[in-house]
């Protein structure tokens, strides 16, 4: 049941009305019935993988909690060397805890998404040292949202570790927490100290939530079905035979890629979000006009900002702050003395490295994505090492760096460097990659723009035209609100009869001119797949 297609408009229309008929003590009930529901009726047998993530996390982190209540009595009128004691050892056995929640969790995503990836480069070496041992590849099928719910349960449980947050005695406040249908196939990454008390706190029915959460919704669903997936159309014709094509046709195909996973991504969390609104629970911002970006470390702090957010908690601060990073920086800060921007960079990018690392992984099992990171981590290093030399620089020029001339060259700059790498991320491999990135200069094919050959690609005049005014709605509408414009506020103002013209348009918009697959089945998002 994709989030796109009628089957779940009506699944979210019949739990709404169960939801607010529903006496206040028994709503959250509702929400996580029906989310086990939408999680069977998706994945069947496979929702045993979710219900052992939720058993786990919800057991270790009463056993955190116990340790930590246990200690505080301990520590009642005993001397200050007991109470350090007592310290250490509850210390060491929370660690215990926690990482028999990373065993478990990550050993689960590990197998099902990683074991033939990492055996089948584990074969290769095997190989070249002649050793006659072959690991067999299995079949898995990745149950949906895995890598969304495995980040979630792991931050409550090191939340839990950390004393951000105490232990859930409700195993059901903390199962709806990992399972909330909206957000279980392709985010936002929740907090539940953030989450949790606005989806087991009762709701009532307000006209604004429905009203806004349904806008947001359409919206969505526009930029999924008229944009992402009429771009997908050609994308797919490209990048599935592109030793065919070179120079402008795969210039657009890159183009359009970059403008179909932001419309795909977006439209995924505009619905979602939108869902969510009606029940009066507003999930955690995930994506903020990323296209607007005046540079790479901006674009990854608006491009799936809750997986950005993630990294930065549990892997960035525990590898900056481990033991071995803390002196390395410490070796660094001695050594250059006279170069204190370099150290500084340097420490800093020891656990960006890992951050990278965990970022392509986290994509897919592929070198392909670790290669997709490792693209990310080299332009943010560079970046970060020139600064000192371009401020100088742009002092020596005299270049205001506060004009729109120079802004307008960060975000156009930004948005070439994101393009390569959305070619690495949609390239079926590496080598593919870099054929398609050379065949992009053969400029001895930039006639076919007049020649008409774009136009057989499947999208014909009509169609471009369709997407043409349809992208520069959605550029319009993101523009508006960079300038902190709240559009629907702005609607709700008008009369009556432009109001309502304007929500007709956008739902005719979306039956007249949407994408549908084969036999009216809507097509995948695909940060779903995951």
């Amino acid at each position: 049941m994709e989030i796109n297609s009628l089957k779940f408009i009506i699944f979210v229309a019949v739990v709404i009305l169960l939801y607010f008929l529903t006496p206040k003590k028994y709503k959250w009930g509702i929400l996580l019935i029906s989310s086990y529901l939408f999680y069977w009726i998706n994945s069947n047998q496979l929702i045993i993988f979710i219900i052992i993530t939720t058993i786990s996390i919800y057991l270790l982190g009463l056993l955190l909690g116990k340790i930590d209540k246990k200690l505080k009595l301990q520590c009642e009128n005993v001397t200050k060397e007991e109470k350090k004691n007592l310290k250490e050892r509850a210390k060491t056995k929370r660690k215990i805890i926690v990482f028999v929640a990373l065993i478990i969790n990550l050993g689960i995503l590990g197998v099902i998404k990683y074991f033939n990836f990492f055996c089948g480069n584990i074969n290769i070496l095997l190989n070249l040292f002649n050793i006659n041992i072959q690991i067999p590849s299995m079949k898995f099928v990745l149950p949906i949202g895995i890598s969304y719910y495995t980040l979630q349960a792991l931050s409550y449980v090191i939340d839990i570790y950390r004393q951000k947050i105490e232990a859930d005695k409700n195993i059901g406040r903390v199962a709806l927490f990992l399972v909330f249908f909206p957000q279980i196939v392709e985010g936002p990454i929740g907090r539940y100290k953030d989450l949790a008390n606005q989806l087991y706190n009762p709701h009532k029915i307000e006209f604004n939530h429905i009203k806004n959460g349904t806008l947001l919704a359409i919206w969505g669903l526009f930029q999924k079905m008229v944009i992402a997936d009429r771009l997908g159309i050609f994308v797919d014709a490209v990048f599935s035979n592109h030793l065919q094509y070179s120079g402008f046709i795969v210039v657009c195909a890159v183009l359009f890629y970059t403008f179909q996973i932001y419309a795909d991504f977006a439209g995924c969390i505009n619905i979602v979000s939108g869902v969510a609104e009606i029940f009066g629970i507003s999930l955690a911002e995930n994506f903020r006009r990323p296209f607007f970006s005046r540079s790479i470390q901006e674009f990854w702090k608006r491009w799936n900002i809750t997986l950005g957010v993630w990294l930065k908690e549990y892997i960035f601060y525990s590898v900056a702050f481990s033991k071995w990073c803390l002196n390395l920086t410490t070796k660094l800060n001695l050594k250059l003395k006279k170069y204190k921007h370099l150290a500084k960079t340097l420490s800093a990018l020891c656990p960006l490295f890992f951050v990278w690392i965990a970022n392509g992984l986290w994509h897919g099992a592929s070198w392909k994505y670790i290669f997709y990171g490792m693209y990310y981590f080299i332009i943010m290093a560079i970046g970060m090492m020139l600064t000192p030399i371009l401020k100088k620089l742009c002092k020596y020029l005299k270049i205001n760096v506060n004009s729109k001339k120079y802004k307008i060259w960060q975000i156009l700059r930004t948005f070439f460097i994101v393009n390569i790498g959305m070619l690495i991320f949609r390239a079926a491999d590496i080598s593919s990659a870099f054929s398609i990135l050379k065949s992009m200069f053969d400029f001895s094919t930039f006639g076919e723009f007049f020649n008409g050959k774009i136009f057989t690609l499947g999208l014909d005049v009509g169609e471009f035209i369709i997407l043409g005014i349809s992208l520069i709605i959605m550029l319009i509408v993101d523009f508006l609100q960079e300038k902190n414009y709240h559009i629907r506020e702005e609607i709700e103002k008008r009369n009556v009869v432009l109001r309502w013209s304007i929500y007709y348009a956008g739902i005719f918009s979306i039956i007249i001119f949407g994408i549908y697959g084969k036999d009216y089945n809507p097509s995948s998002f695909i940060y779903g797949q995951f």
